[in-house]
């Protein structure tokens, strides 16, 4: 009876929930920083989440005709990028399941002038509603630790996954650097959420951004759970000292 009750719990932050709270709970921070997401990402990296994006898109291998899903695409960032790659011949579908995220980003791509390659579904990531064997290439940037069932997440994308393609996941991790960890921590739960306030009117969401990161798998254990899932070939590169990580897999 212990051990059910454990497994219908998860955690929301520091915080300790049920599994379907969590859901809603992530949810609510998503529609509430949707409008804001683009500047807030701007100002809480300095701009560098658009390095560590245009690395993972290098380590895609993406190429023309192909077919690439975009989990927890969020605004679309890496999904315009990938529409210019696979070229009008591909496929880019953005997934998340937020739909004001999905909103925004419909229109910000629209507005842009992006491809009319591009599907937009809301979805969850752990239970993925296409058949097997469909994608060329999966990513998933800074969604990751906000889905409830990660082990699940994982075997679903395999299961979508074509032979031979890869799946990248990019998100927080742990500093490889104690004086850069301090930092981090300083930053994360002093002033992030003070920014947040000042840009949103919502500390609470951003104090939750900085919690789900330290409840996230580290680098090692992100790694094991893919090859858990299926994938072989696993590897993780750490960017800006550790304070993110792109992990690669691959299905065989």
């Amino acid at each position: 009876m212990v051990n059910e009750k454990k497994c219908e719990t998860t955690h929301f932050g520091f915080r300790t929930v049920t599994k379907k709270q969590k859901t809603l709970m992530v949810a609510d921070v998503f529609h509430s920083v949707a409008t804001n997401y683009d500047l807030m990402n701007d100002l809480m990296s300095f701009g560098i989440h658009r390095l560590w994006k245009r690395f993972a898109i290098q380590c895609s291998g993406v190429r023309r005709r192909q077919k690439v899903l975009d989990l927890a695409g969020g605004t679309g960032d890496m999904t315009a990028k990938f529409s210019r790659l696979v070229g009008e011949q591909g496929i880019v579908v953005l997934l998340d399941i937020n739909d004001s995220m999905l909103k925004v980003a419909r229109d910000k791509l629209r507005n842009n002038g992006v491809l009319g390659n591009i599907s937009y579904i809301q979805a969850n990531a752990e239970v993925l509603p296409f058949p097997n064997d469909i994608f060329d290439c999966i990513t998933i940037s800074f969604g990751l630790r906000n889905v409830t069932e990660k082990e699940q997440a994982l075997r679903s994308m395999y299961r979508v996954l074509k032979p031979g393609g890869c799946l990248l996941i990019l998100e927080f991790s742990m500093p490889l650097f104690k004086p850069l960890k301090k930092v981090y921590d300083f930053y994360s739960f002093h002033i992030l959420p003070k920014i947040g306030k000042l840009i949103t009117s919502d500390a609470s969401s951003y104090r939750y951004l900085a919690e789900s990161i330290r409840m996230h798998p580290d680098q090692e254990q992100l790694k094991y759970m893919m090859h858990n899932a299926g994938f072989d070939n696993t590897e993780y590169f750490n960017l800006t000292g550790g304070i993110v990580a792109l992990h690669r897999g691959y299905k065989f």
